[in-house]
């Protein structure tokens, strides 16, 4: 099966659109959609992580009261999730992070938490609307995961750094999954006040979720794929042979195919999560509404 019509559609989606254009902002259609489906996605969280709280509470009075929700707190906890993980991994790697060098992409999140915010009702998460949306996340993850970082560990000051494949693996771990855990450490979401709570990647099997394991594992297919460093050019090499193909000179893809191929093992890692899920609750309700039928 050929890339070319997956890769087209990602080149397309990459574009700046206006009227953000009109003034030289690179924001594309994908950078939107992005920044909405994050903004939604954690306000979908608080709103049933309040839920689960007012019914705890109904049962226990002991528990901490509501806290009022503010702008500025979502806003934060939007920064926190996007840029933490960044922020963390900069001052190691020798590598100012992106919100220190331009205000573009934090102002477009703080926009988009606002216009998510003034939704009056946001429908609950659900098979039917998640598992569509898997295509989406699969290619803004893919962004992050082959576009952003790999880039920034090659060219990092230290030549130790930017040759070393664990130092890849390791910020792409940190990076995607930093923000969430500080999150997470902070009670941010949470709808009573900040304190200080174990992770849930911190929790008995937290480290078999999908967000966790998939960073490295497809910075790792990119770069094996693009041979971003000699030693995914050796392991490009050694998989050929296994599967029967040359062991020797093996070529490497171009960027934009690797990643498009990077994107569409994201999109189904995503849809499988999406459908263990959610799918046994759809079920349920499709076996009810027979009955009543």
């Amino acid at each position: 099966m050929t890339l070319q019509p997956f890769v087209s559609l990602y080149q397309y989606a990459l574009e700046p659109v206006a009227p953000f254009s009109w003034f030289g902002l690179p924001i594309s259609s994908l950078d939107l959609l992005g920044a909405f489906r994050l903004c939604y996605v954690l306000r979908q969280i608080r709103e049933n992580l309040r839920n689960e709280h007012v019914k705890r509470r109904a049962a226990d009075s002991k528990l901490p009261a509501l806290e009022e929700r503010s702008f500025a707190r979502d806003a934060l906890t939007t920064l926190t999730v996007v840029y933490g993980g960044e922020a963390i991994t900069g001052p190691l790697l020798g590598i100012p992070p992106s919100f220190m060098v331009s205000g573009v992409y934090p102002v477009l999140y703080v926009l988009m938490q606002a216009l998510v915010d003034s939704i009056p009702v946001l429908p609950p998460m659900a098979l039917t609307t998640e598992l569509p949306l898997s295509f989406l996340d699969g290619h803004t993850r893919a962004m992050l995961l082959c576009s952003l970082i790999p880039p920034a560990i090659l060219s990092a000051s230290s030549p130790v750094v930017a040759s070393s494949p664990w130092a890849l693996l390791l910020s792409s771990l940190v990076i995607t999954n930093g923000g969430f855990f500080l999150t997470g450490l902070f009670s941010f979401l949470h709808p009573t006040p900040l304190a200080l709570t174990t992770p849930s990647e911190l929790l008995p099997y937290g480290w078999t979720t999908t967000d966790l394991w998939s960073a490295p594992l497809v910075t790792g297919l990119y770069a094996t794929l693009t041979h971003a460093q000699p030693f995914w050019a050796d392991i490009h090499a050694v998989l050929s042979g296994m599967l029967g193909g040359a062991t020797q000179k093996v070529a490497p893809l171009d960027a934009e195919t690797a990643r498009t191929a990077c994107a569409l093992v994201l999109a189904g890692l995503f849809a499988t999560r999406t459908a263990k899920t959610y799918g046994v609750v759809w079920k349920q309700g499709v076996a009810e509404k027979i009955k009543t039928s």
